[in-house]
């Protein structure tokens, strides 16, 4: 396959792309339908790929060919910045990098990432959150640069993919002050107490299961969700209990919202940064995949 790239069929894709359908693609290009249609052809018989499904006299972007779309925009976008710098028009955009994180990790992780990624360069973030099967479908798309994550795909999920270890911190249970009485026979002592747990979309929520199984401890979840954010505001109104690392509860701790009930021996949370291999790099992603630490 001849590797040179025509930037007018890529831009003709772009426009069929956006417009949804060739018809009005051709009338925006000025351009026959018949012709529009041959030169859509002829980008996929290059590209050796489909762009787009045909359904119902619709045009779908493929998985292909959405990956195709994000790349046409980021080329176009950066072709007319150019032209504006020539001609003085402009300071060039910042850089962006788009960081995918599970609700579950803990806000403060996020800000000194942040922290981190402004201190490298000057750049825009543009935050995602949401479920791990879901972000990972991002990140592999490129339409997310980096993930924070506490759950690494395995097998063919992992494929493409580089990670490092962030941080690693032991978990404790936490709760409402009145549930400080808890303390006494520790672990024991909350069997049957009311639990808010993670959802199954965090390794955390399989291991405490497990813990609880072989510790003959039973555990009586009233709530489960991903937000830690969530988890905390419940266990400080007295819901009930949450697992937690030290840092993702401190302000709450300090303040005497929460109090340690005791820390469950062998359970740990561990962060990890994720990044999908790709030929152009974005480079605040690149660096943060390099330095970044907690």
């Amino acid at each position: 396959m001849n590797n040179w790239l025509n930037y007018h069929h890529l831009y003709y894709f772009k426009t069929i792309a956006e417009e949804g359908s060739v018809s009005k693609a051709a009338e925006k290009l000025r351009l026959g339908q018949p012709t529009l249609s041959a030169q859509l052809k002829q980008f996929e018989d290059h590209l050796g790929i489909q762009l787009f499904e045909r359904q119902h006299k619709k045009l779908i972007l493929t998985e292909q060919g959405q990956v195709a779309l994000d790349y046409a925009r980021n080329i176009f976008k950066m072709g007319s910045e150019l032209m504006e710098v020539l001609n003085d028009r402009l300071v060039p955009h910042k850089t962006s990098v788009q960081v995918g994180a599970l609700d579950s990790v803990a806000k403060q992780v996020i800000v000194q990432l942040a922290k981190h990624a402004y201190k490298t360069n000057d750049c825009l973030i543009s935050l995602v959150e949401g479920k791990s099967d879901e972000l990972l479908r991002e990140l592999v798309a490129h339409r997310i640069d980096i993930l924070v994550t506490n759950f690494l795909p395995s097998g063919i999920h992992a494929k493409g993919l580089f990670h490092r270890s962030l941080i690693k911190k032991s978990i404790g249970i936490y709760a409402a002050p009145t549930f400080k009485r808890l303390r006494k026979d520790f672990p024991k002592s909350i069997t049957g107490q009311p639990m808010i747990l993670p959802t199954y979309d965090s390794k955390l929520r399989y291991d405490l299961e497990h813990w609880s199984q072989t510790q003959k401890i039973a555990l009586n979840v009233v709530a489960e969700s991903q937000d830690i954010a969530v988890k905390k505001l419940m266990a400080v109104s007295g819901i009930g209990l949450i697992p937690a690392a030290a840092h993702a509860v401190t302000r709450q701790v300090l303040a005497g919202e929460l109090v340690e009930l005791g820390e469950l021996p062998g359970i740990f949370e561990e962060l990890f940064l994720v990044s999908a291999g790709r030929k152009i790099e974005n480079p605040i992603a690149a660096q943060l995949m390099k330095t970044f630490q907690i």
